[in-house]
């Protein structure tokens, strides 16, 4: 769901609305063979690993989105284990041209239940990846800083 703000950027030529976007995801971590592993989100096209997020539903609190989104995107049952920190980004969209700013909320998760094979087809895969693995795996530097901060916050 978007938040309608309408933002006024003045250029010499012309005026750009832009508007504000919210969503909110996680970051899974379990204890693996080797050490804790970190839950990715892949698709195909274009190529890309990133964390589960997604939009509000009406009447949703921001973890309520992410423990939502999170199970929708993995299969996964998640415990919220805290926030760790949001991230911001713009971008324009293909469809219309608009601008949009994105708030994204992340929260640190663990999991309890489900299972990654009754993901979404919003993904064509969701794995487990080393701490290593995921950190160089990623696409997006401001998601591998969460992860980078909710490591340091998990416990061993």
């Amino acid at each position: 769901m978007l938040r309608l703000k309408p933002h006024r950027r003045y250029s010499r030529r012309m005026t750009i609305n832009a508007i504000e976007a919210v969503s909110a995801g996680g970051v899974v971590l379990r204890a693996g063979k080797s050490g804790r592993e970190v839950l990715l989100c892949g698709r195909k096209n274009p190529h890309i690993w990133a964390l589960p997020k997604g939009t509000p539903e009406p009447g949703e609190t921001r973890e309520q989105v992410a423990l939502r989104e999170v199970n929708e995107e993995t299969g996964l049952k998640v415990l919220s284990l805290g926030f760790v920190e949001s991230i911001e980004y713009s971008f324009v969209r293909p469809t219309d041209g608009i601008e949009c700013h994105k708030t994204v909320y992340f929260y640190l998760m663990s999991p309890v239940g489900g299972q990654v094979s009754d993901h979404d087809a919003e993904f064509d895969e969701v794995k487990w990846f080393s701490e290593a693995d995921a950190l160089t795996y990623m696409t997006y530097g401001n998601e591998v800083k969460v992860v980078e901060k909710s490591l340091s916050m998990a416990p061993g």
